[in-house]
């Protein structure tokens, strides 16, 4: 089992950046795939990236691809997204997930939720 903590959204103006970390406890993390969703109220939580248990199998949405960076650091417990030139679109809360498989881009294929942290993207 691993908890997982989200931190680092806020405001940024579009073409700046921003880093988001996730912070998982436990000793299991690096047996994880972990990945990067995204929700807005009213809205299915999307898929933006994944990564597998060793960092060498990345995925990432088409919206995002390009701007954003997903990495993880096994000997922290720690994965990150990188936001580079947000768009206004890209406000959303952002939740880490952990799961099995980094292949997959649907919320059911994860077992482990961070409780989110909002990202506004001014325009």
């Amino acid at each position: 089992q691993v908890q997982l903590v989200e931190s680092g959204g806020g405001l940024v103006q579009a073409g700046g950046s921003l880093r988001l970390s996730c912070a998982a406890s436990g000793r299991t993390f690096s047996s994880y795939a972990m990945a990067w969703f995204r929700q807005a109220p009213g809205k299915e939580r999307e898929f933006v990236t994944s990564l597998s248990w060793n960092g060498e199998m990345i995925y990432y949405a088409d919206s995002v691809k390009g701007r954003f960076t997903i990495s993880r650091d096994n000997a922290k417990n720690t994965m990150y997204l990188q936001m580079n030139s947000p768009k206004f679109e890209d406000t959303d809360v952002y939740y880490c997930a952990a799961g099995s498989v980094a292949y997959y881009r649907t919320p059911v294929s994860y077992n482990y939720w961070g409780q989110g942290t909002q990202v506004t993207v001014s325009s």
